[in-house]
């Protein structure tokens, strides 16, 4: 398996979601995002958010953090943009070479698999923590989540990301077997906007894959459209009956 220590991977270090330009005093850009992906009945749904920060200046508000592997695999990213980014073209270049060999494409858990390899025999070089998310006939929706040092778990849903630490409670106590596919969009949907209301490295806009027989359906959320919570509100108007003067 590749060796990634000669892929220049510090030279665009930043967010899972994209390369961080260098900001303000030279700081390298933060590692923060937040990752959701969750299975249903019949596929399953994933989503990230966009932000990506340079110390406390955000270099990109509507960064895509979710890559295509496979025509019915995606790869969701946090972490170093370069380590994630070259983790995702490798795989993505040796699941075209598996597929050309078995005339097929290869099954989510094939390409989850390669990329845990990838990850863990670079595990000491690498900052990256990962998502794999598709659908195949054989196992229908399947999530697995790879977090840094190259481990495998096979989960019903998986989270990741700074963000991610706000909203586990949620996750426990939201999530439901045998989801429609409304209901489990809308779970991703909102446990990304309470991540995103609680971090301050994650934030700017919403990006779903739903992934079922009939492939990927793509959904953006814009900032103004992301669903807020109570404290993000602005204070409600007096009563007429309490205003001064």
């Amino acid at each position: 398996m590749a060796d990634l220590n000669a892929c220049g991977r510090r030279a665009c270090a930043g967010d899972g979601g994209g390369a961080g330009a260098p900001g303000a005093g030279g700081a390298e850009p933060h590692t923060g995002t937040t990752i959701v992906a969750c299975a249903y009945a019949g596929g399953v749904v994933l989503g990230a958010d966009g932000r990506v920060s340079t110390g406390n200046y955000v270099s990109n508000r509507a960064s895509n953090k979710i890559m295509q592997l496979t025509d019915s695999i995606f790869l969701l990213r946090s972490g170093s943009a370069a380590d994630t980014q070259a983790v995702g073209d490798y795989v993505r270049f040796f699941s075209e070479q598996l597929a050309g060999e078995l005339g097929e494409e290869p099954s989510v858990q094939t390409v989850a698999n390669l990329v845990a390899t990838m990850n863990y025999n670079n595990k000491n070089n690498l900052v990256g923590a990962l998502l794999v998310a598709g659908y195949d006939e054989a196992a229908g929706g399947q999530v697995y989540g790879i977090p840094i040092g190259g481990t495998i778990v096979r989960e019903a849903w998986a989270i990741d990301g700074s963000g991610s630490t706000y909203i586990w409670g949620y996750m426990d106590a939201a999530w439901k077997p045998d989801m429609t596919r409304e209901e489990a969009e809308a779970f991703v949907v909102e446990a990304l906007a309470l991540a995103m209301a609680r971090d301050a490295s994650s934030g700017g806009v919403i990006r779903t894959v739903t992934l079922d027989k009939d492939g990927p359906t793509h959904r953006y959320i814009g900032g103004n459209d992301v669903p807020r919570f109570h404290e993000e509100l602005p204070p409600p108007a007096p009563p007429a009956s309490m205003a001064v003067g």
